[in-house]
C-alpha cells in the first residue's frame, strides 16, 4: 500500500500576477511559506494565487518514491482513484482547479461564457478563447472581500442616473431616459433591455467624452473627500479606488450598474454564467471550471471584447444580498459547512473545528477530492499511509476516492478547505 497511496501532500503552484498582495501581506505567501519547504518569500513581489489542481499553467506536484510527477500524470496513470462518477462524467479527468487568492488591485469587469457559448466562442476564435468549456467560480471570503457581482435592481440605477450628471452624461440621453421611465413600471423584460441598453452605451462611448466625464466626476468626489463629506452614497471610496487604479477607464462607472458587495469570512459569491463580476481586493478561496475562457470588458490591460460581453450578459437586477450564495449545514458533521452551487464540476467543504476538538474524521467521498489548511496544525493518518502527514498552515493534499482520513488536532483551532466534484 505504501508503495502507491491513495492520500498524499501536494506541493502548489503559485502566480505573481501584479495585482496580487504583495510580500508577507499575502495570504497565499504566508500559506506558502508555511506549507512548501521550497517556498522563498520575497517582500516586493506580488503573491496573486495558489493553485491546487491539474491545470497546465500551474499543475501540483506530487513525489512519490524520490521521483516528482504532475498530478494529472499520477491520475492518468491511477484513474480508479478518481471515483466512478468522474471517470465517466468528466473523462478520468479532474474537473475543477482549486485557489487561493490574496487581491490588492481590482481585477477586470467580466463574465464567463455558458459551455454551448464556449464551444462557439473557442471555434470561432481559438487564440482568444483557448477552450472549450464553460468557467462558473466560486469565491468563499478568508478576510472580508470586496467584489462587484451582478446588476443592481434598476430603481437604483436609475436614481444614479438622476443624481449624477457625469454618469448620466457617458450613458447618453436617449438610453438614459428610456431606462429611468423603465424603472417606474413592473415589468421586467423591459427592465432588462432598458439596463442593457444603457449598459452597453456606456462601454461603447466615446473615449473623450468618456475621460472628460469622469475627470470632473472624480474631482468632486475628491473634493468631498478632503471636506469630509460621506461619499457611501456614491460608492465613492470604490471609485477612487479603480479611478487611482485604472484612471479613465470605463469601469470605474460601472460602479453605478453592478452590486457592490463585501463578503465577510465565511460568506460567499458564486459566479454562474454570464453574471459580470469584479473582485476588488481580499483573499479567498475559489474553486472554478477547468477553463481560461474570460470575456472582459474594462479594469484590465488585458484585450477587451466588449460586443461579445454586452450581448452575453445577464442584466437581470438584483438586491446585493441576492449576490451572496448561502451554504448548508453538513447534516452529518457540526463542524462542516457545504457550498454546492448549481454546476457538476465542484462543491466545497468548509470545515472549522474548535480548540476542544482533539480528533477529526475526513469522512470519505465517493470522488476524489483536495483540502488545504488554513488554520491550525495536526497529524492525518490513513490505512494508506506508512507514516502520519504532518499538516500546518498552507498544507495541501490530495484524497482518493472512498479514502478516510483521522486528523489528530494540536491546540487550537483548525480551518480546513475541501473541494471534489459536485456528482
Amino acid at each position: 500500500m505504501a508503495d502507491d497511496p491513495c492520500v498524499f501532500p501536494l506541493k502548489c503552484a503559485v502566480q505573481n500576477y501584479v495585482w496580487g498582495k504583495v510580500g508577507n501581506n499575502s495570504e497565499v505567501a504566508r500559506l506558502s511559506q508555511s506549507g512548501n519547504p521550497d517556498f522563498k518569500l520575497h517582500q516586493d513581489v506580488p503573491y496573486a494565487e495558489l493553485w491546487m489542481g491539474t491545470h497546465p499553467n500551474g499543475p501540483s506536484k506530487i513525489h512519490l518514491d524520490g521521483v516528482e510527477k504532475d498530478l494529472g500524470e499520477w491520475i492518468s496513470e491511477h484513474p480508479e482513484q478518481l471515483g466512478k462518477e468522474v471517470n465517466e462524467y468528466f473523462k478520468g479527468e479532474l474537473p475543477f482547479l482549486f485557489k487561493v487568492l490574496s487581491v490588492r488591485t481590482s481585477l477586470s469587469i467580466q463574465a464567463h461564457p455558458n459551455k454551448i457559448h464556449a464551444e462557439f466562442l473557442h471555434k470561432d476564435n481559438p487564440n482568444l478563447y483557448k477552450d472549450d468549456n464553460h468557467k462558473p467560480e466560486l469565491a468563499i471570503a478568508l478576510t472580508p472581500f470586496q467584489g462587484l457581482c451582478g446588476f443592481r435592481i434598476i430603481q437604483d440605477v436609475a436614481k444614479y442616473l438622476q443624481d449624477i450628471p457625469e454618469f448620466y452624461n457617458v450613458v447618453g440621453n436617449e438610453k438614459a431616459v428610456k431606462l429611468i421611465t423603465a424603472s417606474k413600471s413592473v415589468d421586467m423584460p423591459l427592465h432588462r433591455i432598458a439596463m442593457k441598453d444603457a449598459f452597453e452605451s456606456m462601454m461603447m462611448r466615446d473615449k473623450s467624452i468618456l475621460n472628460s466625464e469622469l475627470r470632473k466626476w472624480v474631482g468632486k468626489i475628491m473634493e468631498m473627500e478632503e471636506q469630509g463629506e460621506d461619499l457611501s452614497p456614491y460608492n465613492g471610496e470604490v471609485l477612487l479606488k479603480l479611478h487611482r487604479e485604472f484612471p479613465g477607464d470605463v469601469g470605474c462607472f460601472a460602479v453605478y450598474f453592478l452590486n457592490h458587495i463585501t463578503l465577510q469570512p465565511g460568506q460567499a459569491m458564486f459566479l454562474d454564467a454570464n453574471l459580470p463580476h469584479a473582485y476588488l481586493s481580499g483573499d479567498c478561496m475559489e474553486c472554478m471550471a477547468c477553463s481560461d475562457n474570460v470575456v472582459r470588458a474594462g479594469l484590465t490591460v488585458k484585450y477587451v471584447d466588449v460586443k461579445t460581453l454586452c450581448k452575453m450578459l445577464d442584466y437581470t437586477g438584483r438586491p446585493p444580498q441576492k449576490a451572496i450564495f448561502s451554504s448548508i449545514q453538513d447534516t452529518e458533521d457540526p463542524y462542516a459547512t457545504i457550498f454546492k452551487p448549481p454546476v457538476t464540476d465542484f462543491a466545497v467543504i468548509r470545515i472549522e473545528l474548535p480548540e476542544d476538538v482533539a480528533q477529526y474524521q475526513l469522512r470519505p467521498l465517493s470522488n476524489a477530492s483536495i483540502c488545504i489548511v488554513i488554520n491550525g496544525k495536526c497529524e492525518g493518518t490513513t490505512q494508506s499511509l506508512p507514516h502520519p502527514l504532518k499538516l500546518n498552515p498552507g498544507s495541501v493534499f490530495f484524497i482518493s476516492a472512498c479514502e478516510t482520513v483521522t486528523l489528530k488536532l494540536e491546540l487550537g483551532s483548525m480551518l480546513i478547505f475541501r473541494a471534489y466534484p459536485n456528482l
